[in-house]
Protein backbone atom coordinates (compact mmCIF):
# COMPACT_ATOMS: atom_id res chain seq x y z
CA UNK A 1 0.00 0.00 0.00
CA UNK A 2 2.93 2.14 0.41
CA UNK A 3 4.54 1.39 -2.33
CA UNK A 4 1.20 2.28 -4.52
CA UNK A 5 0.87 5.92 -2.71
CA UNK A 6 4.31 6.54 -3.20
CA UNK A 7 3.90 5.98 -7.15
CA UNK A 8 0.59 8.16 -6.77
CA UNK A 9 2.22 10.97 -5.11
CA UNK A 10 5.17 10.96 -7.92
CA UNK A 11 2.95 11.07 -10.44
CA UNK A 12 1.05 13.65 -9.05
CA UNK A 13 4.37 15.27 -8.58
CA UNK A 14 5.70 15.80 -11.45
CA UNK A 15 2.15 16.41 -13.50
CA UNK A 16 1.42 18.97 -11.87
CA UNK A 17 3.87 21.80 -11.48
CA UNK A 18 2.18 24.85 -9.78
CA UNK A 19 1.96 26.23 -6.47
CA UNK A 20 6.17 26.90 -6.69
CA UNK A 21 6.46 22.53 -6.78
CA UNK A 22 5.41 21.24 -3.17
CA UNK A 23 7.88 20.15 -1.37
CA UNK A 24 7.52 18.28 2.17
CA UNK A 25 10.58 20.91 3.65
CA UNK A 26 8.37 23.93 2.99
CA UNK A 27 11.62 25.56 1.70
CA UNK A 28 11.68 27.93 -2.18
CA UNK A 29 12.05 25.72 -5.06
CA UNK A 30 13.36 26.65 -8.33
CA UNK A 31 12.33 23.58 -10.42
CA UNK A 32 9.88 25.12 -12.77
CA UNK A 33 12.26 28.16 -13.18
CA UNK A 34 15.41 25.82 -14.02
CA UNK A 35 12.19 24.23 -16.92
CA UNK A 36 12.05 27.22 -18.76
CA UNK A 37 15.27 29.08 -18.08
CA UNK A 38 17.82 26.98 -16.84
CA UNK A 39 18.72 25.48 -20.27
CA UNK A 40 20.50 28.74 -21.81
CA UNK A 41 22.90 28.20 -18.85
CA UNK A 42 23.38 24.84 -18.20
CA UNK A 43 25.35 23.92 -21.19
CA UNK A 44 26.71 27.47 -22.10
CA UNK A 45 30.51 27.82 -22.36
CA UNK A 46 32.09 29.56 -20.39
CA UNK A 47 33.14 32.63 -22.49
CA UNK A 48 29.64 32.42 -23.33
CA UNK A 49 28.48 32.65 -19.79
CA UNK A 50 30.66 35.45 -18.54
CA UNK A 51 28.90 37.55 -20.60
CA UNK A 52 25.77 36.48 -19.19
CA UNK A 53 24.32 38.98 -16.52
CA UNK A 54 22.14 37.81 -13.70
CA UNK A 55 18.57 37.18 -13.84
CA UNK A 56 15.88 37.35 -11.88
CA UNK A 57 13.12 35.22 -12.10
CA UNK A 58 9.39 34.48 -10.37
CA UNK A 59 8.08 31.11 -9.76
CA UNK A 60 4.07 31.02 -9.74
CA UNK A 61 3.53 31.51 -5.99
CA UNK A 62 5.77 34.44 -6.42
CA UNK A 63 8.95 33.28 -4.88
CA UNK A 64 12.05 35.31 -6.62
CA UNK A 65 15.61 33.53 -7.84
CA UNK A 66 18.63 34.56 -9.33
CA UNK A 67 20.39 33.19 -11.81
CA UNK A 68 23.99 34.04 -11.79
CA UNK A 69 27.81 32.19 -12.77
CA UNK A 70 30.73 32.29 -10.20
CA UNK A 71 33.60 31.33 -11.20
CA UNK A 72 36.85 29.61 -9.28
CA UNK A 73 40.05 28.92 -10.41
CA UNK A 74 39.35 25.43 -11.34
CA UNK A 75 35.86 25.34 -11.84
CA UNK A 76 32.91 27.66 -12.29
CA UNK A 77 29.05 27.64 -11.21
CA UNK A 78 25.70 27.95 -12.08
CA UNK A 79 23.75 28.99 -9.06
CA UNK A 80 20.02 29.59 -8.74
CA UNK A 81 19.32 31.04 -5.39
CA UNK A 82 16.00 32.73 -3.52
CA UNK A 83 15.78 36.05 -2.49
CA UNK A 84 15.84 37.35 1.40
CA UNK A 85 15.32 40.00 2.53
CA UNK A 86 18.27 41.62 5.37
CA UNK A 87 17.85 45.02 7.01
CA UNK A 88 21.12 47.16 6.07
CA UNK A 89 22.35 50.05 8.51
CA UNK A 90 23.50 52.97 6.49
CA UNK A 91 25.15 55.83 7.31
CA UNK A 92 23.97 59.21 6.18
CA UNK A 93 25.02 62.93 7.07
CA UNK A 94 21.60 62.61 8.71
CA UNK A 95 21.89 59.79 10.99
CA UNK A 96 21.80 55.91 10.69
CA UNK A 97 18.95 54.81 8.54
CA UNK A 98 18.14 50.84 7.36
CA UNK A 99 17.19 49.96 4.28
CA UNK A 100 16.32 46.34 3.04
CA UNK A 101 18.68 44.98 0.95
CA UNK A 102 17.71 41.60 -1.28
CA UNK A 103 20.46 39.35 -1.63
CA UNK A 104 21.09 35.57 -3.03
CA UNK A 105 23.21 33.58 -1.21
CA UNK A 106 24.65 30.25 -3.14
CA UNK A 107 24.24 28.33 0.33
CA UNK A 108 20.68 29.42 1.41
CA UNK A 109 17.66 26.77 1.84
CA UNK A 110 16.49 26.64 -1.55
CA UNK A 111 19.59 27.01 -3.44
CA UNK A 112 20.82 24.74 -6.19
CA UNK A 113 24.35 24.63 -7.64
CA UNK A 114 25.46 23.38 -10.88
CA UNK A 115 29.36 23.35 -10.76
CA UNK A 116 31.41 22.76 -14.15
CA UNK A 117 34.70 22.11 -15.10
CA UNK A 118 36.68 25.27 -16.41
CA UNK A 119 38.42 23.05 -18.81
CA UNK A 120 36.34 21.07 -20.44
CA UNK A 121 32.74 22.56 -19.66
CA UNK A 122 31.57 19.17 -18.13
CA UNK A 123 29.07 18.76 -15.34
CA UNK A 124 30.94 18.19 -11.71
CA UNK A 125 28.20 18.06 -9.22
CA UNK A 126 25.15 19.78 -8.49
CA UNK A 127 24.00 20.56 -4.99
CA UNK A 128 20.50 20.91 -3.56
CA UNK A 129 20.54 23.14 -0.22
CA UNK A 130 17.40 22.10 1.73
CA UNK A 131 18.48 23.22 5.42
CA UNK A 132 18.75 26.45 7.54
CA UNK A 133 22.32 25.39 7.69
CA UNK A 134 24.29 25.78 4.79
CA UNK A 135 26.53 22.79 5.60
CA UNK A 136 23.53 20.72 5.42
CA UNK A 137 23.01 19.79 1.84
CA UNK A 138 22.76 16.69 -0.79
CA UNK A 139 24.93 16.61 -3.34
CA UNK A 140 24.67 14.56 -6.83
CA UNK A 141 27.68 13.81 -8.94
CA UNK A 142 27.58 12.05 -12.77
CA UNK A 143 28.79 8.53 -13.44
CA UNK A 144 27.61 6.81 -16.72
CA UNK A 145 24.50 5.90 -17.02
CA UNK A 146 24.19 6.01 -13.15
CA UNK A 147 24.05 9.33 -10.55
CA UNK A 148 26.19 9.31 -7.66
CA UNK A 149 24.81 10.82 -4.36
CA UNK A 150 26.22 12.39 -1.03
CA UNK A 151 24.17 13.46 1.85
CA UNK A 152 26.48 16.08 4.04
CA UNK A 153 26.53 16.77 7.57
CA UNK A 154 29.04 19.55 8.50
CA UNK A 155 32.19 17.63 6.84
CA UNK A 156 30.52 14.46 7.37
CA UNK A 157 29.11 11.87 5.06
CA UNK A 158 26.16 10.44 6.12
CA UNK A 159 26.26 8.98 2.62
CA UNK A 160 28.76 8.93 0.02
CA UNK A 161 28.98 7.36 -3.66
CA UNK A 162 25.44 5.99 -3.42
CA UNK A 163 23.97 4.96 -6.89
CA UNK A 164 20.53 6.36 -8.31
CA UNK A 165 19.66 4.47 -11.39
CA UNK A 166 18.64 8.00 -13.14
CA UNK A 167 20.04 10.04 -15.53
CA UNK A 168 22.13 12.84 -13.71
CA UNK A 169 20.35 15.44 -16.14
CA UNK A 170 17.50 15.11 -14.71
CA UNK A 171 18.69 16.58 -11.63
CA UNK A 172 18.92 19.90 -13.98
CA UNK A 173 14.69 19.94 -13.67
CA UNK A 174 13.86 17.84 -10.66
CA UNK A 175 12.56 20.17 -7.77
CA UNK A 176 13.59 19.08 -3.97
CA UNK A 177 10.51 16.73 -3.69
CA UNK A 178 11.26 14.89 -6.61
CA UNK A 179 15.17 14.42 -5.31
CA UNK A 180 13.61 13.30 -2.64
CA UNK A 181 11.11 10.64 -3.84
CA UNK A 182 14.23 9.38 -6.52
CA UNK A 183 16.73 9.32 -2.81
CA UNK A 184 14.00 8.37 -0.20
CA UNK A 185 15.43 4.63 -0.82
CA UNK A 186 19.15 5.69 -0.49
CA UNK A 187 19.95 8.36 1.78
CA UNK A 188 19.23 8.44 5.10
CA UNK A 189 17.07 11.51 5.09
CA UNK A 190 16.09 10.94 8.68
CA UNK A 191 18.97 11.97 9.88
CA UNK A 192 18.11 15.44 8.61
CA UNK A 193 14.13 15.62 9.00
CA UNK A 194 12.99 16.66 12.24
CA UNK A 195 9.59 18.86 13.63
CA UNK A 196 10.89 21.61 15.40
CA UNK A 197 8.09 21.44 17.71
CA UNK A 198 9.58 18.43 19.98
CA UNK A 199 12.17 20.27 21.92
CA UNK A 200 9.50 21.97 24.10
CA UNK A 201 11.13 20.32 27.30
CA UNK A 202 14.79 20.82 26.09
CA UNK A 203 13.87 24.58 25.85
CA UNK A 204 12.24 24.45 29.28
CA UNK A 205 15.05 22.76 30.88
CA UNK A 206 17.49 25.55 29.65
CA UNK A 207 15.18 28.31 30.50
CA UNK A 208 15.45 26.95 34.08
CA UNK A 209 19.13 26.25 34.44
CA UNK A 210 19.82 29.89 33.08
CA UNK A 211 17.22 31.18 35.43
CA UNK A 212 19.88 29.68 38.72
CA UNK A 213 23.07 29.84 36.83
CA UNK A 214 23.83 32.98 38.63
CA UNK A 215 23.02 31.33 42.05
CA UNK A 216 25.99 28.84 41.41
CA UNK A 217 29.40 29.29 42.43
CA UNK A 218 32.07 26.99 41.47
CA UNK A 219 33.12 24.68 44.28
CA UNK A 220 36.08 22.05 44.09
CA UNK A 221 34.91 18.74 45.89
CA UNK A 222 31.19 20.14 45.95
CA UNK A 223 28.32 18.43 45.64
CA UNK A 224 24.54 17.74 47.39
CA UNK A 225 23.61 14.38 48.36
CA UNK A 226 20.23 12.69 48.58
CA UNK A 227 18.71 14.82 50.61
CA UNK A 228 20.41 18.23 49.11
CA UNK A 229 23.01 18.36 52.24
CA UNK A 230 26.30 20.14 50.86
CA UNK A 231 28.42 17.36 51.01
CA UNK A 232 32.39 16.65 49.49
CA UNK A 233 32.12 14.78 46.31
CA UNK A 234 35.67 12.79 47.30
CA UNK A 235 34.68 11.61 50.49
CA UNK A 236 30.83 12.42 51.21
CA UNK A 237 31.58 13.91 54.81
CA UNK A 238 29.23 17.00 55.21
CA UNK A 239 30.43 20.38 53.73
CA UNK A 240 29.98 23.77 55.28
CA UNK A 241 28.89 26.88 53.41
CA UNK A 242 30.63 29.82 53.71
CA UNK A 243 28.68 32.59 54.94
CA UNK A 244 29.97 34.57 51.77
CA UNK A 245 28.55 31.90 49.73
CA UNK A 246 24.74 32.02 51.71
CA UNK A 247 22.34 31.42 49.13
CA UNK A 248 24.21 29.92 46.67
CA UNK A 249 24.79 27.04 45.27
CA UNK A 250 28.03 25.39 45.39
CA UNK A 251 28.80 22.61 42.98
CA UNK A 252 32.03 21.41 41.17
CA UNK A 253 32.24 20.73 37.34
CA UNK A 254 30.53 16.59 38.30
CA UNK A 255 28.28 18.45 40.84
CA UNK A 256 26.76 20.59 38.43
CA UNK A 257 26.21 17.54 36.61
CA UNK A 258 24.60 15.61 39.19
CA UNK A 259 22.17 18.98 40.03
CA UNK A 260 20.92 18.86 36.52
CA UNK A 261 19.51 15.31 36.58
CA UNK A 262 18.43 15.88 40.21
CA UNK A 263 16.17 18.46 38.78
CA UNK A 264 15.02 15.60 36.24
CA UNK A 265 14.50 12.44 39.43
CA UNK A 266 12.95 14.97 42.24
CA UNK A 267 9.36 15.03 40.92
CA UNK A 268 9.28 11.70 40.66
CA UNK A 269 11.58 10.40 43.93
CA UNK A 270 10.87 13.29 46.24
CA UNK A 271 14.64 12.80 46.60
CA UNK A 272 18.14 13.36 44.87
CA UNK A 273 20.92 10.67 43.39
CA UNK A 274 23.10 9.21 46.13
CA UNK A 275 26.76 9.60 45.40
CA UNK A 276 28.39 6.66 46.02
CA UNK A 277 26.73 4.37 43.24
CA UNK A 278 27.66 7.53 41.00
CA UNK A 279 31.52 6.45 41.46
CA UNK A 280 31.12 2.77 40.74
CA UNK A 281 33.45 1.91 38.33
CA UNK A 282 32.47 1.39 34.26
CA UNK A 283 35.45 0.20 33.05
CA UNK A 284 38.09 -2.08 33.75
CA UNK A 285 41.90 -1.97 33.22
CA UNK A 286 44.22 -4.49 33.63
CA UNK A 287 45.84 -4.15 37.36
CA UNK A 288 49.19 -5.05 36.55
CA UNK A 289 49.21 -2.43 33.24
CA UNK A 290 50.33 0.84 32.71
CA UNK A 291 46.80 2.10 32.20
CA UNK A 292 45.31 0.15 35.40
CA UNK A 293 48.56 1.30 37.57
CA UNK A 294 47.80 5.24 36.90
CA UNK A 295 44.19 4.51 37.69
CA UNK A 296 44.58 2.93 40.39
CA UNK A 297 46.33 6.16 41.68
CA UNK A 298 44.14 8.93 39.69
CA UNK A 299 41.16 7.57 38.68
CA UNK A 300 41.35 8.02 35.22
CA UNK A 301 37.90 7.28 34.25
CA UNK A 302 36.42 9.51 37.28
CA UNK A 303 34.15 11.72 35.18
CA UNK A 304 32.76 8.56 32.41
CA UNK A 305 31.65 6.33 35.41
CA UNK A 306 29.95 9.56 37.05
CA UNK A 307 27.92 10.67 33.53
CA UNK A 308 27.29 7.07 32.84
CA UNK A 309 25.91 6.44 36.60
CA UNK A 310 24.48 9.52 36.60
CA UNK A 311 22.56 8.53 33.09
CA UNK A 312 22.00 4.80 34.31
CA UNK A 313 19.72 6.10 37.48
CA UNK A 314 18.03 8.61 35.46
CA UNK A 315 16.84 5.88 33.12
CA UNK A 316 16.14 3.86 36.36
CA UNK A 317 13.68 6.74 37.88
CA UNK A 318 11.45 6.64 34.65
CA UNK A 319 11.33 3.20 33.68
CA UNK A 320 10.52 2.07 37.31
CA UNK A 321 13.49 -0.35 37.29
CA UNK A 322 16.53 -0.30 39.06
CA UNK A 323 19.39 -0.65 36.24
CA UNK A 324 23.04 -0.70 36.60
CA UNK A 325 24.96 0.90 34.00
CA UNK A 326 26.14 -2.39 32.09
CA UNK A 327 22.62 -2.97 31.20
CA UNK A 328 20.78 0.49 30.94
CA UNK A 329 21.75 0.81 26.99
CA UNK A 330 22.11 4.87 27.74
CA UNK A 331 25.78 5.01 25.78
CA UNK A 332 25.44 6.26 22.66
CA UNK A 333 26.98 4.68 20.19
CA UNK A 334 25.89 6.05 17.10
CA UNK A 335 27.76 5.51 13.40
CA UNK A 336 25.93 7.95 11.45
CA UNK A 337 28.62 8.25 9.25
CA UNK A 338 31.07 6.84 6.86
CA UNK A 339 33.36 9.36 6.36
CA UNK A 340 34.30 12.99 6.93
CA UNK A 341 36.07 15.90 4.51
CA UNK A 342 39.45 16.89 5.99
CA UNK A 343 41.19 19.70 4.01
CA UNK A 344 39.23 19.32 1.17
CA UNK A 345 40.25 15.79 1.28
CA UNK A 346 37.94 12.46 1.57
CA UNK A 347 39.36 10.50 4.71
CA UNK A 348 36.94 7.23 5.64
CA UNK A 349 37.58 7.29 9.58
CA UNK A 350 35.90 5.04 12.62
CA UNK A 351 33.37 7.02 14.76
CA UNK A 352 32.44 6.10 18.05
CA UNK A 353 35.23 4.00 20.18
CA UNK A 354 34.51 1.97 23.01
CA UNK A 355 35.22 3.49 26.35
CA UNK A 356 36.58 6.73 24.97
CA UNK A 357 33.51 8.43 22.57
CA UNK A 358 33.78 10.58 19.60
CA UNK A 359 36.95 12.91 18.58
CA UNK A 360 35.22 16.10 19.73
CA UNK A 361 36.00 17.56 15.74
CA UNK A 362 32.88 15.10 15.05
CA UNK A 363 30.47 16.64 17.71
CA UNK A 364 28.59 18.74 15.80
CA UNK A 365 27.63 16.73 13.54
CA UNK A 366 26.90 13.56 15.49
CA UNK A 367 24.87 15.77 17.92
CA UNK A 368 22.83 17.46 14.41
CA UNK A 369 21.43 13.51 13.51
CA UNK A 370 20.88 12.97 17.88
CA UNK A 371 18.43 15.96 17.73
CA UNK A 372 17.20 14.86 14.45
CA UNK A 373 16.22 11.17 15.67
CA UNK A 374 15.69 11.60 19.39
CA UNK A 375 14.25 15.18 19.67
CA UNK A 376 13.30 14.45 23.78
CA UNK A 377 17.35 13.40 25.12
CA UNK A 378 19.58 15.58 26.32
CA UNK A 379 23.25 14.56 26.70
CA UNK A 380 25.95 13.61 29.31
CA UNK A 381 29.21 14.45 28.18
CA UNK A 382 32.61 13.20 29.82
CA UNK A 383 35.36 14.45 28.04
CA UNK A 384 38.81 12.50 27.84
CA UNK A 385 41.79 14.92 27.89
CA UNK A 386 45.90 14.74 27.78
CA UNK A 387 47.40 14.76 30.54
CA UNK A 388 49.53 17.38 31.55
CA UNK A 389 52.29 15.17 33.18
CA UNK A 390 51.85 11.83 30.85
CA UNK A 391 50.69 12.89 27.48
CA UNK A 392 50.20 8.92 26.76
CA UNK A 393 47.60 8.84 29.35
CA UNK A 394 44.17 10.52 29.02
CA UNK A 395 41.64 10.32 31.93
CA UNK A 396 38.25 11.70 31.85
CA UNK A 397 38.50 15.05 33.78
CA UNK A 398 35.39 16.78 33.02
CA UNK A 399 31.88 17.13 32.51
CA UNK A 400 29.34 18.63 30.83
CA UNK A 401 25.46 18.16 30.02
CA UNK A 402 24.69 19.40 26.17
CA UNK A 403 21.05 20.01 25.01
CA UNK A 404 21.02 19.67 21.00
CA UNK A 405 17.57 21.18 19.34
CA UNK A 406 16.20 22.63 16.39
CA UNK A 407 14.50 26.67 16.83
CA UNK A 408 11.67 27.34 14.92
CA UNK A 409 13.20 27.82 11.83
CA UNK A 410 14.72 24.51 11.51
CA UNK A 411 18.40 25.92 12.05
CA UNK A 412 20.26 23.71 14.56
CA UNK A 413 20.87 25.04 17.90
CA UNK A 414 23.02 23.44 20.51
CA UNK A 415 23.18 24.80 24.65
CA UNK A 416 26.04 23.35 26.43
CA UNK A 417 26.32 24.18 30.08
CA UNK A 418 29.70 23.11 32.34
CA UNK A 419 30.65 24.06 35.80
CA UNK A 420 27.87 26.54 36.31
CA UNK A 421 28.26 28.61 33.04
CA UNK A 422 26.84 28.29 29.49
CA UNK A 423 29.11 27.73 26.37
CA UNK A 424 28.53 28.05 22.77
CA UNK A 425 29.23 24.26 21.03
CA UNK A 426 31.86 26.28 19.43
CA UNK A 427 33.78 27.50 22.35
CA UNK A 428 32.95 24.05 23.63
CA UNK A 429 34.82 22.15 20.65
CA UNK A 430 37.48 24.53 20.99
CA UNK A 431 38.20 24.56 24.65
CA UNK A 432 38.56 20.74 23.91
CA UNK A 433 39.56 20.36 20.55
CA UNK A 434 42.40 17.86 21.31
CA UNK A 435 40.33 15.45 23.09
CA UNK A 436 37.34 12.58 23.15
CA UNK A 437 34.06 13.44 24.19
CA UNK A 438 31.52 10.51 25.16
CA UNK A 439 28.17 10.69 25.69
CA UNK A 440 25.03 9.45 27.25
CA UNK A 441 21.71 10.08 26.72
CA UNK A 442 19.21 11.46 29.72
CA UNK A 443 15.18 11.95 29.04
CA UNK A 444 14.10 15.85 28.75
CA UNK A 445 11.14 16.94 30.76
CA UNK A 446 8.81 19.04 31.36
CA UNK A 447 8.58 18.46 34.94
CA UNK A 448 12.08 19.70 36.12
CA UNK A 449 13.12 21.37 39.25
CA UNK A 450 16.43 21.27 40.46
CA UNK A 451 17.42 22.33 43.61
CA UNK A 452 17.52 25.67 44.49
CA UNK A 453 19.59 27.79 47.44
CA UNK A 454 16.41 28.53 49.81
CA UNK A 455 15.83 24.55 49.53
CA UNK A 456 19.23 24.09 51.33
CA UNK A 457 19.21 23.53 54.94
CA UNK A 458 20.01 26.17 57.33
CA UNK A 459 22.39 24.16 59.40
CA UNK A 460 24.54 23.46 56.80
CA UNK A 461 25.84 27.58 56.99
CA UNK A 462 28.72 28.08 59.20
Amino acid sequence: MKRVFSIFALFLLSSVFVFGDYNRFGIPDSAEIRRAAGSSWFAEPLEMLRSKKSEIHANSIGQNFQIRMEESEDFFSVIIAPEITVPVDVYTDSGITTITSRQYPADISGSWVLVRNKIDGKPIRLRYYFSPDSDVFVQVSPQERYTLTDMMIFNSYAAQGLQVGIPFESFYTASIEQLFQWTESVLPWKYVMHDTGLYHSSLQMIESIREILPLIVPTEDAVYDEAGRPVYLSTGKSRKIEPETAGKLTLSEAGFVKWVVDGLIFPLTGSYTFRDPLLVPTVEYKSIGFQGIIDSIYDLSFALNWTRNLAAASLSVYANKNYLYDASGVDVKAEPFCAELVNGKIENTSCYIKNTGYKINRLQAILYVLAAENPAFCYLAAIRSKSDTSPEVRPFNHCAVIFPYFDSTGRFCCVVFQNGRELSLSKFIQLYKDDFVHLTRVQTEDRFFPQKPELMSVSSIK
